[in-house]
């Protein structure tokens, strides 16, 4: 199918960088968690980087407006960008809620899962460097992809129990469970982009 159309490679490359700068605020939010010295300032960070691929989110739907040809379905194109700028949304709130509920100290749960969402998006850029190529392989990324999630749903579940058997304070339980399923929410959005990935590969194969 690639080799029956003209490329725009630009497409391909405004995809990487997207990729890359939704695991820059993966990478952020990790680190934000697991050095709680200066929570505000990782949440501006974050912004900053939930803007930059908000810019480059418009320049791949601006582009796709103008193009007549594109190396994708026009809402494939469109439904990945969306979805991998989704992704940073998130991350984007869940910085938010640890700002917002005056978090003292990440628990381990929150940092596991931190982790499990800079895992999934590192993940989803291997997958994004393969369009515009053979697209077979992306699939195997895309698996795993799903089992982080389901990891993520797991975390999340154990993390919600063990609030409900040992949390007194009513309030930090409310907080914290938000900020869990925040943070397993991202995950679930990094399973989306998976699964728009897995239908080009089967629109393409």
């Amino acid at each position: 199918m690639f080799g029956l159309i003209p490329k725009d490679e630009k497409f391909f490359v405004m995809f990487n960088e997207l990729a890359a700068v939704i695991v820059k605020g993966a990478e952020q939010l990790k680190e934000m968690l697991d050095n709680f010295d200066d929570p505000v300032a990782w949440q501006r960070r974050i912004k900053d980087t939930e803007h930059e691929a908000d810019h480059i989110t418009h320049d791949i739907i601006k582009k796709l407006n103008k193009s007549f040809v594109t190396p994708l379905d026009r809402e494939d194109i469109y439904a990945l960008a969306s979805g991998l700028d989704d992704i940073l949304d998130l991350i984007d709130a869940c910085a938010q809620r640890l700002v917002m509920y005056n978090v003292e100290k990440p628990t381990s749960q929150a940092k596991e899962l931190a982790f499990l969402i800079l895992k999934s998006c590192q993940t989803l850029q291997k997958a994004v460097a393969l369009l515009g190529g053979k697209v077979e392989p992306i699939t195997v990324y895309c698996v795993e992809v799903n089992s982080l999630e389901n990891e993520a749903d797991r975390v999340l579940r154990e993390a919600v129990s063990w609030l409900f058997d040992n949390e007194k304070d009513p309030i930090q339980l409310i907080k914290w469970k938000e900020i869990y399923e925040t943070l397993e929410l991202a995950t679930d959005r990094c399973e989306d982009a998976a699964n728009i990935l897995e239908s080009v590969v089967v629109k393409n194969a």
